[in-house]
Order: structure tokens, then sequence, then C-alpha cells
């Protein structure tokens, strides 16, 4: 085991091989607070990448509903309570990574491999509620809500520290140097199912018709090409953006991922407490209860979900909000002028505009020329 610095957990912890930074890394920002969970991100990528044989049961993005849903079934829940939840000590980790856990027992990686019925509930919890019932009439105003649940879209992490490439025996699972994209070489792959086992977020899955694995490829012709993903590019909510991440001491605020997660910190890695080092980060939804989130979020998320709440008197941040969705190519520099907020793509060309505020007219309930009422009143 080598020794790294992993900043989400802010200390040092255990790789079985030494830090390599990619050149940039692949990242992305996906606000839950906009998910409807229309599973319109699952059905494109399933028509462009898992429609195969062998592939039937596989949603490399999925969006399940928390706190009962899950992917395949516990999958996070499981994995937990091996690790003993985790502890913080304000901003750093106390507890065990999956990589600190493992070598307690010799081994490389803690995690487990789920069963074939694990994969059959996609939809396993979905719209659940936590805390009660809905009764008729109700109606909440205070937040964070009594009751409640919200949608948690998933795809590969592109982990700094990829648990997969740690677990896999035949070295098949490697991260790129030019953009931490990580991915399978399909002819060195046996089919072992290490790296199933062994990522935390099970997004590697095994295909018994080629008996090799495979998973999500960040849709890398079209990354390559300074594109966003199948996924971002087609969710409705407008929920993501796509783009490349720094180090924290590196952060650019003009790159709008930067700004989010390193400037504003109102974005953070899921289960950061695993120690993959994830590169998907999430603005947490404002009505659910603090210690539900900090232990899916780690510690940031009260003053995340205040900053959050706060944008529409911050013009920099409700302008880059505003940009979440609305082009196809990635956006690498923003800015919010006179109220309008751009997206530049890497060679400085606008590719998206917005007006930070929207036009509108607020009309009366009631019409006195034409005597008519414009709400419904029965």
């Amino acid at each position: 085991m080598e020794d790294v610095f992993n900043w989400q957990i802010n200390r040092n912890m255990k790789y079985p091989y030494s830090a390599a930074m990619p050149e940039k890394q692949f990242a992305a920002v996906f606000d839950i607070n906009k998910c409807i969970g229309c599973q319109t991100c699952s059905i494109t990528c399933k028509t462009t990448w898992t429609a195969g044989r062998g592939q039937e049961y596989m949603f490399w993005n999925n969006v399940e509903s928390k706190p009962y849903g899950g992917y395949p079934l516990y999958w996070d829940s499981k994995l937990l309570e091996k690790i003993g939840g985790g502890k913080w000590n304000n901003n750093t980790y106390a507890g065990k990574t999956i990589f600190e856990k493992a070598a307690e027992e010799n081994k490389s990686v803690e995690g487990f491999l789920p069963a074939l019925e694990d994969w059959s509930y996609p939809n396993m919890g979905e719209d659940e509620i936590y805390g009660g019932s809905v009764t008729q009439g109700m109606h909440i105003e205070s937040l964070p809500h009594p009751i409640w649940f919200f949608y948690l879209p998933r795809i590969c992490n592109h982990c700094s520290y990829p648990a997969c490439v740690a677990a896999c025996p035949r070295k098949s699972v490697y991260k790129r140097p030019e953009d931490g994209i990580v991915l399978i070489d399909q002819s060195r792959c046996q089919g072992y199912r290490q790296c199933v086992a062994g990522c935390p977020y099970k997004k590697p899955m095994y295909n018994a018709t080629t008996n090799r694995s495979e998973k999500c490829v960040a849709c890398y012709p079209k990354t390559e090409a300074g594109l966003h993903t199948q996924c971002m590019e087609h969710c409705i909510g407008k929920v993501r953006i796509q783009g490349w991440i720094s180090p924290p001491d590196k952060a650019d605020p003009n790159n709008p991922i930067d700004y989010l997660v390193h400037v504003k910190k109102i974005a953070h890695p899921l289960y950061p407490q695993f120690g993959t080092q994830p590169n998907i980060y999430y603005i947490p939804p404002i009505h659910v209860p603090s210690p539900y989130l900090t232990q899916m979020f780690g510690t940031g998320v009260d003053a995340a979900i205040k900053a959050y709440k706060a944008a529409p008197s911050d013009t920099t941040l409700k302008g880059l909000l505003v940009l979440f969705g609305s082009c196809a190519e990635l956006m690498t520099k923003f800015e919010v002028k006179n109220d309008i907020a751009i997206g530049y793509n890497s060679k400085g060309d606008i590719v998206a505009q917005a007006p930070i505020q929207e036009p509108h007219v607020i009309r009366d309930h009631y019409d006195k020329a034409r005597d008519v009422y414009r709400l419904d009143v029965t």
C-alpha cells in the first residue's frame, strides 16, 4: 500500500498504487433539487450503450429514490455497515476507508459481490417516503421537511483512486492519463468480477454473454470531441453540468466545476468516506434533514444548502445554475455580465447565453375587464 493524499477526506490514506493524477479530470455536478426522476438519462444511456445481449439488466446510468431505493439493492448500506458508517472530526474523516479496512485482512479493497437478484429491481423503493405518510390536505412550509424522499441519479464516478482499478487482478481496468476516464480493457478482462465486488458504487457490471465486466465509459467519443455525455445532454430537468475539475489548490473560479465544488463549496462527492475520491458531485437536496445528508455527502452540507438557498441574491451562482443543461458543448469557462450568464468552450467561443432573470408577468386572479377568474376557484 502507498500513502496518497485524498482532499475529500482531508488526510493521507492507503491505496494499492501511488498517486498518478491525469492531465485533466472528467467531472460533473448534479443538482438533486431539480431531479424529477423521469429516467430520461437512464434510457438515453441504455439505448446508446447497453442494448446488447447480456446487458439486459444493465443501467450504467440509474436514478434511485432515497432513502429506500438502490441499484443493486442495498449497495451503500451494506458497505457502510462493513466500514462502520464513517466518523468525521470536523472536516477530516476519522474512520477507515475501504482500502484501510481491507488492509486489516491483507486484501486490497473491502467490498462485496451483489447477488444476481439484487440487480433485478432498479426501481425498488421508488417514491417511498421516509417519516410518515401524506394525508389529504397536508401542507408543508418548513425546511427540512418532516417527511421526505429524493431522487439520486448515478453514473460511474471515474474516481481519482478507483477501487475497480485496485481490485482487478488482471490490470484490465485503467484510468486514462489524458482525461481521468476509467475504462475496462475488454481484451484483458477475464470476468473475475473483482471490479464489481470492489467498486463501492457498484458501477462495473458483469456480462454473462461475453464473460467480461463492463462499465460507464463517460461517452468518451463525445467527451473527446468536447461534447456532453448522452445522460448530461438529454437531461430534461437540466440537472447536470459536465467539465473538468482542478485540484483544490489550483481551483479556477471561472471554471464551472471548480466554482461549484471548490469556490462556493455547494457540490459534494457521494460517500467520500469510501476513500476513492469520486468525481461526480451533488448539490444536496434542501428539504432533507442534515444527519442523513452528512452521512451521504460528508461534512459541509449545511453550508452548501445555506449558500444554495441564497442563490437568488448571488448573481454569479445564480447565473451558473441557469447555464446547467443549456448546450451540447462542454463549458470550460463562464461569466455573468449585465445579468446575462455566458458559457465558453475550450476555444473561448460562446456556447451558451441565458438571462439570469426570465421576463415574467404576475396575472391577477380576477380579470375585472372580462369579469372572469384566472385561477381555479372550485
